[in-house]
């Protein structure tokens, strides 16, 4: 593999004009194809196979005015006053009628005629039925609800909005995450490179990748429905990918041009010997991203599949456009900038480490790793253990009201509701019933659900076609137990339910489809992991060519995770330090471990490689272990620390948008890069390999036969090179930068 991304290189650097007009001729066709398709984000989501999508169905065959949306209106009065006072119900009942004529309104209920007007005669409940899914609901008509209650609202009635859509439920995706994780990531790179070209080269490099592929999702979601968080996941790995990706060349790059080899053999020769471990790294990303096929639920595969294609975009550019804006920088990107804090400092940080990498303080950090081997390694398996004690009591839910912040409509009228009505208001459950033969057999179904534990209010809302609509409201909230014990137990007892009727019953609504995505997701999780974790360690091993190298990577794994997930219990789900990023204590989101068994996992497999590659490197060389270890750490130590710390950042720029979904999932994507690469891959990974010592390369005889090799340390390449096949420039090359590393 080394010899062709050697001529991969050559070949991109040689005609970099040529490679630069195809990418930003496919950036331009992109956003062109984007623009004209008229593609959105579109958060309308199916979850096949399960109950409630099977009563969403029926619903939209049977009685389509009733399979859309749902908004619930709150209407509340301050300081004493009644919401029945005359002045106050005619100005609500007018508001309810304006409402009916708004475009896609199926159906209004009136919060006096449903008698939904809480004990102390503060509080009423309206309820719009769209005929429209959520996402399919025009913002004009949204608009349109909001001006025929602004009479209530100036009469000095609290209006709040709840529901599967209402007034202000899209959440706006901010750019302003991802220019803080850019600005952090130029800082990072002009501390690390000291250089103002080699800091905005792999920054540039990610932003092409970024606009292609972000333009190219667009473009499907004309004829796909892409979930909006599908397009964050993607831009957040597309960018600190593509950044690490470059990072790990021009590194290789910048310390080659150090040793006085040329630009047009640096730059080939970078790519032969990191390029590899890159090619490695993205795919078993790749693969990570991709695993979440297997879990069957469609908006999670298409967020799999759109990360995993940001990733491979992000390889592309890092193996074909960095090569040819290297070839316009020319020497440039080892020119140290002016300003003191950056380029005096790195620029004697990166001679040192071209001329004696055993004098940095990575070298003294693997030094001491190396040293104390035992103790780091029981040491940092003991602190990932305690980090990851909360994961045990970890609670699963999809969020609702209750997550949101306390200025939200919907937070304000998930607490209204409560304090009216009791926490069951806010999570109703609809009842399917077919092959209904007469009203009578409706009212007998409504009567048998009422008798059922934890009911406080049944309502039969339609029957058209031989079916009924019937409304449950449970005593619980949407996330608690006791609704979820219901769920299943009307499921179970529905032939007591259904008896002398002859009808059929589905459990279907918001709070029975969110039941339904845990449990799913909690059953395909063992499947996933263990399916992307097969792939990974096949992958690994066939580019490290040991099986005890790919068994130490997934053990590290996991420490990492459940420790990343301990702290995301912790914080969003225990609600330690809550002040600090203002968030709600509530359940944690339903998808998020299995998305960050997918990407942690991926990440993870980033810097295993990157730091083995350069351990297998060393060992190839001179076959002493303790000595490569130490070498091999001190070498990756630098870039794989800027690059965590990048990645760290993008996701910490996300953890604080006003999205909880987003928040979480940024917290926790953060914790675990920061805790697997400074203590799993930058401390465990070398202390483990030192104690083992060469047996960590022991393959089988007839492994080494019929497995080929991938050369992924580049030692068939500088073979190669030194035996003059690439020219004597390329010859030469090689030999001084193998003089340098002796």
């Amino acid at each position: 593999m080394s010899s062709y991304l050697y001529r991969l290189a050559r070949f991109c650097y040689r005609r970099r004009v040529r490679v630069l007009v195809v990418w930003l001729v496919a950036a331009i066709a992109a956003i062109a194809i984007a623009q004209l398709s008229g593609g959105k984000t579109n958060d309308n989501f199916t979850i096949p196979g399960t109950e409630a999508q099977n009563a969403t169905d029926v619903l939209k065959a049977k009685l389509p005015a009733f399979s859309g949306g749902q908004s619930t209106i709150v209407f509340a009065t301050k300081n004493g006053a009644r919401i029945t006072a005359p002045a106050t119900r005619a100005e609500i009942t007018t508001a309810m009628k304006r409402i009916r004529s708004v475009p896609q309104v199926s159906a209004v209920v009136d919060p006096y005629a449903s008698k939904l007007v809480s004990a102390d005669d503060r509080i009423a409940l309206g309820q719009v039925q769209w005929s429209a899914q959520p996402a399919d609901v025009k913002d004009a008509n949204l608009d349109a609800v909001q001006d025929a209650v602004q009479p209530v609202r100036a009469a000095g009635v609290q209006v709040e909005y709840n529901g599967s859509v209402y007034p202000g439920w899209r959440f706006e995706v901010s750019e302003v995450p991802e220019l803080v994780g850019l600005v952090i990531a130029f800082g990072i790179l002009m501390v690390t490179f000291g250089a103002f070209a080699a800091a905005g080269m792999p920054i540039l490099g990610a932003i092409i990748g970024v606009v292609t592929t972000l333009m190219g999702v667009t473009a499907v979601a004309s004829v796909v429905t892409i979930a909006s968080a599908s397009t964050t996941v993607a831009l957040m790995l597309g960018l600190s990918c593509g950044i690490d990706y470059g990072l790990f060349i021009l590194s290789r790059h910048r310390a080659n041009l150090l040793r006085g080899v040329p630009p047009e053999e640096s730059v080939p020769l970078a790519m032969g010997t990191a390029g590899s471990s890159v090619v490695f790294a993205a795919l078993t990303v790749i693969i990570a991203l991709c695993g979440l096929t297997v879990v069957g639920i469609p908006f999670l595969t298409v967020m799999g599949v759109a990360a995993a294609c940001s990733v491979a975009v992000a390889l592309l550019i890092a193996l074909t456009l960095l090569p040819a804006l290297l070839g316009f920088a020319g020497r440039r990107v080892a020119r140290f900038s002016r300003l003191p804090k950056f380029g005096a400092h790195a620029e004697r940080v990166a001679r040192r480490t071209a001329a004696d990498p055993g004098s940095t303080a990575g070298a003294g950090w693997s030094r001491f790793v190396v040293r104390h081997r035992a103790l780091v390694t029981v040491v940092g398996v003991v602190l990932l253990g305690v980090l990851a004690i909360p994961a045990a009591s970890i609670e699963l839910g999809l969020p609702s009201g209750a997550s949101q912040s306390k200025d939200n409509t919907q937070r304000k009228a998930y607490d209204l509701t409560t304090e009216g009505f009791g926490a069951g208001f806010n999570g109703a459950l609809l009842i399917v019933a077919q092959d209904v033969s007469s009203p009578a057999d409706t009212a007998r179904i409504a009567a048998a659900l009422a008798r059922q534990p934890d009911v406080v209010k049944v309502t039969p809302l339609a029957g058209q076609n031989n079916t009924s609509l019937i409304r449950v409201i449970p005593k619980s909230g949407p996330n608690d137990q006791a609704t979820q014990d219901l769920v299943h137990s009307l499921r179970d007892n529905r032939a007591a339910i259904e008896s002398g009727t002859g009808a059929h019953i589905l459990v279907g609504g918001t709070t029975a489809s969110n039941i339904d995505v845990s449990s799913k997701l909690s059953s395909a999780l063992p499947v996933f992991l263990i399916t992307v974790v097969g792939l990974a360690f096949v992958l690994l091993t066939f580019a490290f060519r040991t099986i005890l190298v790919p068994l130490k990577s997934i053990v590290g794994f996991l420490l990492s995770m459940a420790a990343a997930l301990g702290a995301q219990v912790a914080v969003f789900q225990w609600g330690w330090g809550r002040h600090l990023l203002g968030i709600t204590p509530t359940e944690t989101i339903s998808f998020l471990p299995i998305i960050m068994l997918a990407i942690i996992f991926g990440l993870s497999s980033d810097y295993e490689v990157f730091v083995v590659s350069r351990i297998k490197e060393e060992f190839t060389r001179h076959g002493d272990a303790r000595r490569s270890v130490e070498r091999g750490t001190a070498l990756s130590a630098r870039v794989v620390t800027a690059a965590a710390l990048i990645m760290f950042s993008i996701f910490v720029a996300f953890a604080f948008t006003n999205n909880p979904t987003i928040r979480a999932i940024g917290f926790s994507f953060a914790v675990g890069v920061f805790l697997d690469a400074f203590v799993v891959r930058l401390t465990l990974v070398p202390a483990v390999m030192a104690l083992v010592g060469a047996r960590i390369w022991y393959h089988p005889k007839w492994f080494g036969r019929w497995v080929p090799d991938p050369d992924i340390e580049g030692r068939r390449l500088e073979e190669q090179l030194a035996d003059g096949r690439f020219g004597a420039d390329a010859a030469q090359a090689v030999a001084d930068s193998n003089a340098v590393a002796r």
